[in-house]
């Protein structure tokens, strides 16, 4: 897998993280195999600036392209070294004066990252903290404007995304195309590995209020987690799960 973090893109009023990862997989699917864009929720309190929610979001492809997969490690870096060409001239492109994006590419995620994912969810982390991680694992980590804060998001993003069991997906196959009420069979055939429950029981029939569904990353897959309702004559509605 190779992972592309973005964090601290936007301002008020303008388009947030989440859009713009959206638009980079956009552009970098004509290329490469995008297995997901993922929403992370990072440190909410008042002593860490951000827009709104102070969300990250990371891009994940397949470890390959158009020309085979990866072999050798030299292979990789320059892979990671080519897409964060093509990622930063696209946050450059679409900069937002007051914001402080930080990006980073990575072909590997040790557990130090996830790690640091975590502590960045919970307490005080540092632009240094970041950089010296970055450097010592030999990643792609840059600021683009601003403070350049955002380097610390964007290093989480890789690192919670690793994990496999954190954040939600903001892009994943087809699940935006659906729209309304939908068979379970529906959500499998866009892309969503499973359909269950909060107490993780599976649901393999009835229909499902698609509009802005947004699968949970567990496991290292798209889960729609859902709850009963009587609305619409009796229907699973998704829930948004951090």
């Amino acid at each position: 897998m190779l992972y592309i973090g973005l964090d601290d893109t936007d301002t008020l009023g303008t388009p947030g993280t989440g859009q713009l990862a959206r638009g980079i997989a956009a552009m970098l699917t004509e290329s490469y195999p995008i297995s997901g864009v993922v929403r992370q929720q990072l440190f909410f309190d008042p002593r860490v600036p951000f827009t709104k929610n102070n969300s990250s979001a990371c891009i994940m492809l397949a470890n390959g392209s158009e020309t085979g997969s990866l072999q050798t490690q030299e292979s990789e870096r320059y892979l990671m070294l080519a897409i964060g060409e093509k990622v930063r001239a696209f946050m450059q492109a679409h900069f937002q004066p007051g914001s402080d994006p930080g990006l980073c590419v990575s072909t590997i995620a040790p557990p130090v990252f996830t790690a640091f994912g975590r502590r960045a969810q919970r307490e005080l982390v540092t632009q240094m903290e970041a950089r010296a991680l970055a450097a010592e694992y030999g990643v792609l980590l840059e600021g683009l404007g601003g403070t350049e804060d955002g380097v610390i998001g964007a290093l989480a993003a890789v690192g919670l995304a690793a994990s496999g069991d954190d954040g939600r997906y903001i892009l994943v196959g087809r699940s935006r195309d659906l729209t309304g009420l939908q068979p379970v069979e529906a959500l499998l055939e866009a892309g969503i590995a499973m359909v269950q429950t909060a107490e993780g029981v599976p649901v393999s029939e009835g229909l499902v209020l698609t509009d802005r569904l947004r699968p949970a990353r567990r496991q290292g897959r798209p889960v729609a987690v859902v709850t009963w309702s009587g609305e619409h004559g009796g229907c699973w509605l998704p829930l948004k799960l951090d």
